[in-house]
C-alpha cells in the first residue's frame, strides 16, 4: 500500500501530510493533520467534458463527522449527521472560493472535492488545514489545476500577531483573519482573505497580511516538495482550433453595436431630483436581445453546424474584453460613474407599522429591507455541531426572492448563497451589539433584496444597521458596507472599481466586500477571478473601500442618527429581577406547577438562571408586572419586625402555621397566641382564619417564628 508521510513546522506545531492510497478510486486523496484535527480531501474529475454547460460545473464538499469530535449527536429518532449546518456549508464555500480561480477556463468536466473533518482537538480549526488538504489533493491528482495555494489564519493578542491561533485565542484576539495566497515567482499573490474584527483600522489588516507572508511562502514550498514526489501528470486539455473565420464574422456583426448596448447614453430621470441615471434593465436588455441576433445571424450562416455555442462564448469575451479596456484605459464605466463614485443613495426607518424595527437601503437599484424582530432570552438558537454546540441570541438571515432580479424560478429554502451573504452581514454586526448584560433581548435580523444589483450582501448590513437604530437597541454604532471590484490586464495595468454592478461584477477580477464603521473594520470577504492581487492592490482597494463606507455612514446617520430611546411599543418588555437562588425551587414549584400557572396566567415567558436572576419577557407591560409581582410574592424574605396579615393553614399541638405571602409559612407558637398560658390552640385560632402576626426571629435554616401576641399588643 502506498504510504508516503511528510512534516513541517508551523505556528509552533506540526503540519503533518500523509499521502496513501485508501481512497485509491478518487483521482488523489491526501490526509492532512495539525494537532489533533485531522482533514482527509479527495478529488475526483468526471471523465467527459459537459457540452450543456458554459461554466465550471465544480462542487465542494465539507463534511463535519460528530465522530471527529468524540459526540453522539442528533435528534435521538436519528442518531446521525443530517443536513449540512450553517458551518459547515461556510467551510465549503471557504475552500470553494479559493480553489475555483485557478482550473483553466476551457476546463468543463465535472470536478468534486471533498474535505471530511475525521477527528477535531478542539483547538485547531479544520477550515485552514481543510484548504491545504483540498490544496494537496488537487496538485497531486491527475486534474488540471494551478496552486498549489497556501493558507494561515492570523490572530492579535495585546497588540501581537499569532499565527493559526487556537479557539481560546481567537476569543482574546480582537480580529480573526484568514489569508490564501499562492506563489507567483517575484511575490505571494493574495487569493482569498476572510476577516472579521472588533473596528480595525486598515493599517492593521496590512500589517497581518505581511506577518503571515513567509508563512504562506514555506507552506507552498512545503506543498510543491510533496507534488513532486507524488503528483500525477496532468490531464491535458485539448482546446477547440480557433475558428478565425467565425470570429471574423462575429466581428463585422458586431462592429459598435456591443459598445453602444453597453454603455448608452445616460437618461434624465426627474424622479431622483433631477440627477442622471442609467437603465440597467434597458441596458442589458439590448445587451441580450443583441446575443440573440448574433446566435440567429450565425445559424444563417452557418446552418446545422451547432456553432451558436462558440459564438455566444466569444461574445461573453467581447464583453469581457471591452469592460476591462474602458475601465484600466478610459475609466469608463457601464453606467458613466467615476471609478470610486457610489450610486445614489436612500436610507428610511420605520417602514412597516407592526414590526420592531425596519430599516431600507436603497443604492442604486439594489434594495434591501431589514425587519427586526425582539425576543425573549428563551428565543435563542440552539447549535449542535461538531465544532459549535451552545446558543446564539444575535440572528441575521438574509433571502434572495426570484422576483429581486426579474426572474421566475422556484422558492424553496436558503441555499449556500443565502446562507454564506446572511452570515458576512451577520459577522460584520456582531461586535456592534450590546452585551446581554446590557441589552437581554434575542434579536433576529431578516433581509429582504427586493431588487438586486450588486453587493447586496453589503446593502444587507447598512440596511441592518438602521433597522437595529430603528428599534432602539443600543447598538455601539452603525456600519455599512461596499463592494469593489478590479479590473486587470496583462501588462499589469488595473483600476480598482467602487460599488460593482452588472457586467462590471460578472467580469470583473474581484469582489471585495469590506464592512466595518467610521472607527474601523468590521468584516471582510474576498474573491477573485484572477490568480490574485499583490499588497500593493490590497492597500489601494482598502483606502478606496474606507473612503466609500463613511460617505454611506454619513447617509445613515443622516436618516437616524442614534437608536432611538424607546423601544417599540410592539416590542416585547423585559423586566428583570434577582432572588436568593435558593428560592428558584419555590418560582418553578413541584413538576413546575407554580411557574406553568404564572406563565398561563399573565401570558409571558419566564427564563430563569442559576444565580437566581429571572428574566419576565411580555408583550403588554400590565402582564409583565403582574408576574412580577407573582414572583416577588413568592421569593419575598420576611425580615424580623415586620407585620404581615396570614391565613392559618395548619394546626398542629405546639401552634399554628400561618402563610404570610405565597408559599411562605411561618410558626406561631403556642405561647406567642395570647399574653396568657393557652391550653390548645384550637382554642385562639382555626385553619383559614385570617390573623395578624409580627415576625419575632427566622433561625439558621431560614425557618419564620411569628407572635400573634406582639401583633396584637401593638395594634392596641
Amino acid at each position: 500500500m502506498k504510504d508516503e508521510k511528510f512534516k513541517l513546522e508551523i505556528g509552533g506545531k506540526e503540519l503533518k501530510v500523509d499521502v496513501n492510497d485508501l481512497a485509491e478510486q478518487a483521482a488523489a486523496s491526501v490526509f492532512v493533520q495539525y494537532g489533533d484535527t485531522l482533514v482527509l480531501a479527495t478529488a475526483v474529475m468526471a471523465d467527459f467534458k459537459r457540452e450543456d454547460v458554459d461554466f465550471f460545473p465544480l462542487t465542494v464538499e465539507y463534511e463535519e463527522k460528530f465522530y471527529a469530535a468524540g459526540k453522539i449527536l442528533g435528534s435521538r429518532f436519528m442518531r446521525r449527521e443530517g443536513k449540512p449546518t450553517d458551518e459547515a456549508i461556510l467551510t465549503s464555500r471557504f475552500i470553494d472560493r479559493t480553489i475555483r480561480p485557478l482550473f483553466p477556463q476551457s476546463l468543463k468536466n465535472e470536478t468534486q472535492v471533498v474535505a471530511t473533518c475525521l477527528s477535531w482537538d478542539a483547538e485547531n480549526s479544520p477550515d485552514i488545514i481543510g484548504l491545504i488538504a483540498a490544496s494537496l489533493a488537487l496538485s497531486i491528482s491527475n486534474i488540471p489545476w494551478l496552486g498549489p495555494v497556501a493558507i494561515s489564519r492570523v490572530g492579535r493578542i495585546d497588540n501581537k500577531f499569532i499565527l493559526n491561533p487556537t479557539y481560546a485565542e481567537i476569543e482574546k484576539s480582537d480580529f480573526d483573519l484568514a489569508i490564501a495566497g499562492l506563489d507567483a515567482g517575484k511575490e505571494i499573490l493574495i487569493n482569498m482573505i476572510e476577516a472579521e474584527g472588533d473596528e480595525i483600522e486598515e493599517s492593521v489588516i496590512l500589517q497581518a497580511v505581511e506577518f503571515t507572508r513567509p508563512y504562506l511562502k514555506k507552506i507552498i514550498d512545503f506543498q510543491k516538495e510533496i507534488i513532486k514526489k507524488t503528483g500525477k501528470e496532468k490531464v491535458k486539455i485539448i482546446e477547440p482550433p480557433e475558428d478565425a473565420g467565425l470570429e471574423k464574422d462575429i466581428k463585422e456583426f458586431l462592429k459598435d453595436k456591443l459598445e453602444k448596448a453597453l454603455y448608452p447614453p445616460k437618461f434624465f430621470n426627474e424622479k431622483l431630483g433631477g440627477a442622471y441615471q442609467p437603465e440597467k434593465s434597458g441596458r442589458m436588455k439590448e445587451v441580450n436581445q443583441l446575443k440573440d441576433d448574433l446566435a440567429y445571424f450565425i445559424e444563417g450562416k452557418y446552418p446545422g453546424m451547432g456553432k451558436q455555442t462558440a459564438a455566444k462564448e466569444f461574445f461573453e469575451k467581447e464583453i469581457d474584453k471591452l469592460v476591462h479596456e474602458n475601465a484600466i484605459s478610459q475609466g469608463k464605466r457601464p453606467d458613466g460613474r467615476k471609478i470610486d463614485e457610489l450610486r445614489e443613495i436612500e436610507c428610511k426607518v420605520g417602514l412597516l407599522p407592526r414590526t420592531h424595527g425596519s430599516g431600507l437601503f436603497i443604492r442604486g437599484q439594489t434594495k434591501a429591507l431589514s425587519i427586526l424582530t425582539l425576543g425573549a432570552p428563551s428565543d435563542v438558537k440552539l447549535l449542535e455541531g461538531m465544532e459549535i454546540r451552545g446558543k446564539k441570541r444575535f440572528m441575521h438571515h438574509y433571502n434572495f426572492p426570484p422576483y429581486s432580479t426579474g426572474e421566475v424560478k422556484p422558492m424553496r429554502g436558503p441555499g449556500r448563497r443565502e446562507i454564506g451573504h446572511g452570515m458576512l452581514a451577520e459577522k460584520a454586526l456582531l461586535p456592534l451589539i450590546p452585551s446581554f448584560d446590557e441589552f437581554p433581548y434575542t434579536i433576529r435580523i431578516v433581509t429582504e433584496i427586493l431588487s438586486s444589483n450588486g453587493s447586496t450582501s453589503m446593502a444587507s448590513v447598512s440596511s441592518s444597521s438602521l433597522a437595529l437604530m430603528d428599534a432602539g437597541v443600543p447598538l455601539k454604532s452603525p456600519a455599512a458596507g461596499i463592494s469593489l471590484g478590479l479590473m486587470k490586464n496583462d501588462k499589469g495595468d488595473y483600476k480598482i472599481l467602487t460599488d460593482i454592478q452588472g457586467p462590471e461584477d460578472h467580469h470583473g477580477d474581484m469582489d471585495f466586500k469590506v464592512a466595518g464603521t467610521k472607527k474601523g473594520i468590521t468584516a471582510i470577504q474576498m474573491d477573485v477571478k484572477i490568480e490574485g492581487i499583490s499588497e500593493k492592490i490590497l492597500k489601494e482597494t482598502l483606502e478606496q473601500g474606507k473612503k466609500a463606507r463613511l460617505q454611506i455612514l454619513e447617509k445613515i446617520e443622516k436618516t437616524i442618527a442614534e437608536p432611538r430611546k424607546e423601544l417599540s411599543p410592539h416590542a416585547p418588555r423585559i423586566i428583570i429581577l434577582q432572588i436568593n437562588p435558593g428560592k428558584i425551587r419555590e418560582v418553578i414549584g413541584p413538576g413546575g406547577k407554580i411557574i406553568n400557572a404564572i406563565i398561563d396566567e399573565c401570558g409571558v415567558a419566564i427564563d430563569i438562571e442559576d444565580s437566581g436572576k429571572i428574566f419576565i419577557t411580555a408583550e403588554k407591560e400590565e402582564a409583565g408586572k403582574k408576574a412580577s409581582d407573582w414572583i416577588k410574592n413568592i421569593t419575598r424574605e420576611a425580615k424580623v419586625g415586620e407585620f404581615f396579615h396570614g391565613r392559618v393553614t395548619r394546626i398542629l399541638n405546639f401552634g399554628a402555621f400561618v402563610e404570610i405571602f405565597p408559599g411562605q409559612e411561618g410558626l406561631v407558637h403556642i405561647s406567642q397566641l395570647a399574653d396568657y398560658h393557652v391550653e390548645k390552640v384550637e382554642d385562639i385560632v382555626k385553619i383559614g382564619d385570617v390573623i395578624p402576626v409580627k415576625v419575632i426571629s427566622i433561625d439558621e435554616q431560614g425557618r419564620i417564628n411569628l407572635s400573634l401576641k406582639e401583633a396584637t399588643e401593638a395594634k392596641s
